[in-house]
């Protein structure tokens, strides 16, 4: 069975019997479809930014189980369980910070745990339903982010919150597509360094539905917002705690402190899944740091040079600094008064 998405970008593909994934490495240049028949494979693809966003990053994780199920049941052998439990610690491992992954993963397992006889075909339904939920969810937060806008505004995104980071339609980029069949004055999309998900990512995502960007630097939105001609940013979330913090991609935190400079209104857009209710404040959120060599330049690491690098993949933003986090349960005007536990 296959999920049903009519948009052109697919990060996620299921064959019934294989995973394939768009190799986010490669684009703009080229179009990749890695295939994996097990979950130590999905986990690799996790790992290597083959795939990546949160709601996406969960969904493969779900597929990773449904691989391992199909590659280890056996009715004959009383170990095949703890052979699945192995690969879903080795697909936890994968990544620190989206919240998605856990969730989709704890989901499973405790299918695993209530059901006797053979799970195969629970299994890859139960990822299959996640995928589709994924996606209608993206579309109501499309609809409920999008009347939040008012008329003909100019929005800025951060990162890549689309289709290619989700089952389909995407979170911020799905407030953005329902906002375009609207009435949009201008979209800008951050190229957002150092992996330039919006410049490789989202401009390209935006580009194959013919809607219209306008790419800027990273250190331009400060002058774009000083000129008075934003009016939103929009942006997607890894990590959402209890009172409403949210952790996002590095420079979210920066955007959104100018924002509150210029007058800006602050947008987050995800799933419930992504809100972790068992965390109180963004001070608990583990930061995912990633290699040095993301940042430098090969002469600098292998020379015994004493040039390093920092490179954080997320950074918090306050509830203080958003004015609306918007999900398919509802939209929470001002998140930082009373948090975000009522939609448990």
């Amino acid at each position: 069975m296959n999920v049903k998405n009519e948009l052109k970008v697919q990060a996620l593909e299921w064959t019934g019997d294989s995973l394939k994934v768009l190799d986010q490495r490669a684009l703009p240049e080229e179009i990749i479809y890695d295939e994996y028949t097990d979950a130590v494979g999905v986990a690799e693809s996790i790992v290597t930014m083959r795939v990546r966003g949160a709601p996406a990053i969960g969904i493969a994780a779900a597929y990773g189980v449904a691989l391992s199920v199909m590659t280890h049941y056996s009715s004959s052998e009383a170990n095949w369980k703890d052979n699945v439990l192995k690969d879903i610690k080795q697909l936890a491992n994968s990544r620190p910070t989206a919240v998605n992954l856990f969730w989709a993963l704890e989901k499973m397992q405790q299918l695993l745990n209530n059901h006797t006889g053979d799970p195969t075909d629970l299994i890859k339904q139960s990822a299959i339903k996640i995928h589709q939920e994924d996606i209608q969810a993206n579309q109501t937060m499309g609809e409920l982010g999008a009347d939040l806008l008012g008329t003909k505004p100019t929005v800025m995104t951060h990162c890549n919150a689309g289709a290619l980071a989700t089952g389909g339609y995407g979170t911020a980029l799905g407030v953005i597509r329902s906002m375009y069949k609207r009435g949009v004055n201008k979209i800008y999309a951050g190229e957002t360094r150092p992996w330039l998900q919006g410049a490789r990512l989202t401009v390209w995502e935006l580009a194959q539905d013919n809607i219209p960007a306008t790419l800027i630097a990273d250190s331009a939105a400060a002058w774009l917002m000083k000129s008075g001609q934003l009016d939103w940013i929009i942006v997607g979330a890894d990590r959402i705690a209890a009172n409403g913090d949210v952790a996002n991609k590095i420079g979210t935190y920066s955007l959104a402190v100018l924002a509150k400079e210029h007058g800006v209104k602050m947008m987050v857009v995800a799933p419930v899944s992504t809100i972790d209710f068992a965390m109180e404040s963004g001070e608990g959120i583990e930061i995912e740091q990633r290699h040095q060599n993301e940042l430098l330049a090969d002469c600098y690491i292998n020379n015994n040079s004493k040039v390093s690098a920092w490179n954080p993949v997320f950074d918090v933003t306050p509830a203080s600094l958003i004015t609306a986090i918007v999900t398919e349960k509802g939209v929470v005007h001002h998140p930082a008064d009373n948090g975000v536990k009522h939609l448990q």
